[in-house]
């Protein structure tokens, strides 16, 4: 049996190798009136472990971006909302949700794990499973790590999923659904399109970006829906020298 955990002794690179000088922003509550919500909230409907803590948390000057990326939005197209699908998230929450798509994969895979959903751990009978569902799952999760260097973008409060509400309070589509682990998540995956819907998903999601940008935000490379500011994917995609967001709590 092969088991697997994630903690001090992890090796990293890309943006999880960048170092973080915690600034000690505060967590703060996401205003109810400021944007519209995901109900129930999708993790906690799963029975996600968030221990008492609240999903629909920020950084103080995260949220301070993302109200100023409301009002951005508004500009380009008045009475429209960001809708928030899930912000902060607990290690727990992380490790509970990734072992939980690693099963799914599985599955999917006509295989099946020893047993998941324990915080930080995954044991699998064949050693070459968890290299196959690992390289799927984590070219959109992040890794439940607990070790304070490398923690998950979600777990300093700094990270932010989301989409578009239109003025007659209609989800927009995008062309494919928050956390869905294909090639129609990658943010550019209609820019080449042809027809005219597939064109309007390109449209919508760049609306989305062009909105999150100019208040300061980045966007993961293989999500339309992940934004974040102050993480370490954020330093590492805008170049600079450290994250100023850690774990938060």
């Amino acid at each position: 049996m092969q088991h697997r955990c994630f903690g001090d002794g992890e090796s990293v690179s890309g943006y999880r190798a960048v170092p973080i000088e915690e600034c000690g922003d505060p967590l703060v509550a996401i205003p109810a009136t400021a944007f519209s919500f995901t109900e129930p909230h999708p993790y906690a409907a799963l029975d996600a472990p968030y221990g008492g803590s609240s999903p629909w948390m920020l950084r103080q000057r995260v949220l301070a971006a993302l109200l100023q990326a409301q009002d951005e939005l508004d500009v380009c197209r008045p009475g429209w909302r960001l809708k928030l699908f899930d912000a902060y998230r607990p290690v727990p929450v992380q490790a509970y949700m990734v072992w939980r798509e690693f099963g799914r994969q599985a599955g999917l895979a006509g295989r099946s794990l020893t047993s998941y959903g324990s915080p930080g751990e995954l044991q699998v009978g064949d050693p070459d499973l968890y290299g196959i569902l690992a390289a799927k799952v984590f070219e959109f999760w992040g890794v439940p790590s607990d070790n304070p260097r490398t923690p998950p973008p979600h777990s300093t409060g700094a990270a932010i999923d989301l989409t578009l509400q239109d003025a007659a309070g209609r989800e927009v589509d995008m062309g494919g659904a928050i956390d869905e682990t294909s090639e129609r998540s990658y943010p550019d995956h209609y820019a080449q399109a042809a027809s005219p819907q597939m064109r309007a998903f390109h449209e919508n999601r760049t609306l989305l970006a062009k909105a999150m940008a100019a208040a300061g935000f980045c966007r993961h490379g293989n999500e339309w829906w992940h934004f974040s500011l102050g993480d370490q994917m954020w330093a590492w995609t805008q170049g600079k020298p450290h994250a100023i967001y850690g774990r938060a709590k």
